[in-house]
């Protein structure tokens, strides 16, 4: 007898890629963190790659969620200015100085 599983005849493995059922994939390690990155997607410094997982930025010790923008070897992030907008929809924002630090959560 052949011990071997035939693809065809074994229940645990799928036709179409020819995976065994329960096998899983490690999943793909994230991008490093840039050293300055912008959500707004019409900035030069947006990455979607690195938007794909969720980011943490911790400002002087600590986490923020309302960062715009922000530079590691600068020191500093960008954050709007309350809740007023500009003509285009966006908000002003002001620029704050200290220690930034990025991670994934």
């Amino acid at each position: 007898m052949n011990d071997t599983a035939n693809p065809t005849t074994d229940p645990t493995t799928d036709l179409t890629t020819g995976a065994t059922a329960g096998a899983t994939t490690p999943p793909a390690a994230p991008p490093p963190l840039p050293d300055r990155l912008a959500t707004d997607p019409r900035s030069p410094h947006h990455v979607a790659a690195v938007f794909e997982q969720d980011i943490g930025i911790r400002f002087n010790g600590k986490e923020r969620s309302d960062v715009d923008e922000y530079c590691l070897s600068e020191g500093w992030i960008r954050v709007p200015a309350g809740k007023a907008i500009d003509r285009k929809g966006r908000p002003p924002t002001i620029k704050l100085k200290g220690t930034v630090e990025a991670f994934y959560r």
